[in-house]
């Protein structure tokens, strides 16, 4: 098996707590897994092993990041529809274009956003791809995240019921079928690079029968449940107004609400929702970016961190974000929190790593396998260069990490021990070339679409749905 050894940065375990950083500290990576963390020199045993030494000086050396959640075929629609909430947003951009994409438009917008994840620093990406206009687009998906040799989680995305969109509903039969044949195709083992699992879009769109189907299943499959989840004050008034529940409060209700199920942005959940999410031991995954940037409103994270509900963090999808940085993520988690709750001390740098890393492990199902720098775990590793003027002089590296760094400053990416990108340049794929090719796809996208560049809506899904 190949070994490499990373040596002479400031290496940041994040190995169950967040303070200890190795300054200069070493990573022996055996294969695709670490097999010694240490402070100090790398021995000289390991250096004579080492097949591929890093100088890793002036860098900060920490686990892969994991996107939590994002939509990549949006790379192709991003900054269509600034400035508009979500429902508008969808009807604006979203919706026409997607529904003029070619398996080959996916591919290439997937390829594009699982390269710019890698750029970023994540390593590991759950993607949510609810445009299914043909069977084979997940397929496109799986390949460009196949392609790129990025850690992929993709949630199978559906929506099988009215006020959703027509053009992108469908029927149960249709969502248990093609799902169980992505899952039996792609899902090799528990640590293979490229998973399934279901993703139904939203409770509005979804039907109760079929919910509670793919909650038996994802118990049988061992594999999970990606919703979004009370983004929106307009999307709860429309549960409120159907069952007479809030959108978290049903899913208790129908008997869904566990451990499988990823919940996504839960930004008006209220006191109640939460305890009933922390005892049923689901997840959260927080969008900080896409709240801002949708005006959908600020979480109350803290609270949910005060009552052990499990956190990951996330960009969302280049429609509503518009890029794919997790590390500007970090930064702007912390910040939210500290506004919302007018406290300086809400969040502290390790505490938004825990939820980058703990929490991203627990959304991919991998605990403990990523997400931390310890022998045995996976050997998805990024070297962050600290040694420029907007992050230098660097006192905490973990202050560094979350408050100054951006996508641009990752250097080097690692997965399972295979290096992707070094020195900032890509090792597997023509970043140059991709680029090009995405450019000419999506301009022939719009064209096919009609897309006009900030045109008003000219009708809401709301009245739709109070009918």
């Amino acid at each position: 098996m190949t070994t490499l050894l990373i040596e002479g940065g400031m290496v940041l375990p994040c190995d169950g707590e967040y303070r200890t950083v190795h300054r200069p500290g070493y990573v022996f990576i055996r294969g695709e897994r670490i097999e010694a963390v240490g402070a100090g020199p790398a021995p000289e045993g390991l250096r004579a092993g080492a097949d591929e030494i890093i100088n890793a000086a002036g860098k900060i050396v920490a686990p892969g990041l994991v996107n939590a959640h994002t939509h990549l075929f949006q790379t192709f629609l991003r900054g269509l529809a600034d400035d508009k909430p979500l429902l508008e947003w969808l009807e604006a951009a979203i919706w026409p274009g997607a529904l003029v994409m070619t398996e080959e438009n996916f591919y290439l917008a997937a390829l594009l956003g699982f390269v710019e994840n890698l750029k970023c620093g994540a390593t590991s990406v759950l993607d949510q791809d609810y445009v299914q206009t043909s069977p084979h687009n997940a397929d496109a998906i799986a390949e460009a995240a196949a392609r790129t040799g990025v850690r992929a989680f993709l949630a199978r995305g559906f929506a099988d019921r009215d006020p959703y969109h027509p053009s992108f509903q469908e029927t149960p039969e249709q969502v248990l079928r093609e799902t169980e044949r992505l899952v039996k195709k792609w899902n090799s083992g528990p640590e293979s690079l490229v998973r399934f699992e279901f993703g139904p879009l939203i409770p509005w769109g979804c039907r109760q029968d079929t919910l509670q189907t793919i909650d038996r299943l994802a118990h049988e499959w061992n594999i999970g449940v990606h919703i979004h989840l009370s983004e929106t004050r307009e999307e709860v008034q429309m549960s409120i107004d159907e069952t007479g529940m809030t959108p978290a409060r049903w899913l208790h209700h129908i008997g869904v609400l566990n451990d499988r199920w990823q919940l996504v942005h839960g930004v008006w959940l209220d006191e109640e929702e939460m305890d009933l999410i922390a005892n049923a031991g689901a997840l959260i995954v927080h969008c900080p970016v896409s709240n801002m940037y949708l005006a959908s409103g600020n979480p109350a994270v803290t609270e949910w961190r005060r009552r052990g509900i499990p956190t990951a963090l996330a960009t969302d999808g280049p429609g509503s974000n518009n890029s794919q940085d997790m590390l500007e993520v970090l930064k702007f988690t912390a910040c939210l929190q500290k506004l919302r709750t007018l406290d300086a001390m809400a969040l502290f740098p390790e505490d938004v790593l825990e939820m980058a890393y703990a929490g991203g492990a627990r959304s991919m199902f991998l605990d403990g396998k990523i997400g931390r720098l310890a022998p045995g775990a996976l050997a998805d590793i990024i070297l962050v260069n600290a040694m420029r003027p907007h992050i230098a002089p660097v006192h905490v590296p973990q202050s560094a990490l979350v408050y100054n760094a951006n996508g641009n400053d990752v250097d080097t990416v690692i997965i399972g021990g295979k290096i992707l990108m070094k020195e900032g340049r890509l090792t597997e794929i023509d970043e140059r070339r991709l680029v090009e090719d995405c450019q000419r796809a999506a301009e022939a996208m719009f064209a096919r679409a009609g897309i006009q560049v900030n045109s008003p809506v000219q009708a809401s899904i709301l009245p739709r749905f109070r009918q």
